[in-house]
């Protein structure tokens, strides 16, 4: 996603044309799309022009465009870890706080969904087995894919991170839905324990 589409997604949501004062605002106080993408109502109205019924449109209509960004059905194959980041890099990259997501696998790796499991606070994220099952399990998946984000930008794995992943698949292993994976990713990189050799 770039900043011209966004501009065009929006520029048709408020009914003005793309080199309106509004539009020009809203990209000279956002500088990038990660930056837009994540803006709230409540910093929204402080731009000149832009009331609460404006922003929950512009909201909605940044939503519609992460959406649409970001594939969510069974045609979409996950082969590396460089699939998961480009599935998930527009959904949890750019976040200020942490959460904690599964893709959820057919046997032949197709993507049946991608599950928010656990938003936490700026250094933690509170994730349990049975959570992380439950959703696969209803759900029927062969196989499951963990990923989180650093809010900090740096994708290097914690002692956390590293312990919560062996007790997935061991979780996994036990009741026979195998955990692929276990990814940090940011907005432009990613940490795959598996391609690292710590799962």
């Amino acid at each position: 996603m770039n900043l011209y589409s966004i501009k065009t997604a929006l520029a048709d949501a408020l009914c003005v044309k793309e080199t309106s004062p509004i539009i020009q605002e809203l990209f000279s106080r956002f500088v990038t799309p990660f930056e837009l993408l994540d803006a709230n109502e409540k910093e929204l109205t402080q731009i000149k022009g832009i009331g609460p019924a404006r922003a929950r449109q512009i909201v909605s209509a940044l939503k519609l465009a992460r959406a649409l960004n970001t594939p969510r059905d069974n045609k979409v194959i996950i082969r590396s870890p460089k699939d998961v980041f480009n599935l998930m890099r527009f959904e949890i990259g750019h976040l200020m706080h942490e959460e904690f997501w599964i893709l959820q696998l057919s046997t032949k790796n197709h993507v049946i969904a991608n599950n928010r499991i656990s938003v936490g606070s700026l250094n933690a994220a509170v994730v349990h087995p049975r959570e992380v099952f439950r959703a696969a399990i209803s759900r029927g998946s062969a196989s499951i894919i963990a990923c989180h984000n650093h809010p900090s930008g740096d994708c290097t794995p914690s002692p956390e991170d590293i312990a919560l992943s062996a007790r997935l698949k061991e979780c996994g292993d036990i009741i026979g839905i195998e955990v692929l994976d276990s990814l940090v990713i940011s907005t432009d990189n990613y940490y795959s324990l598996k391609e690292s050799g710590q799962m």
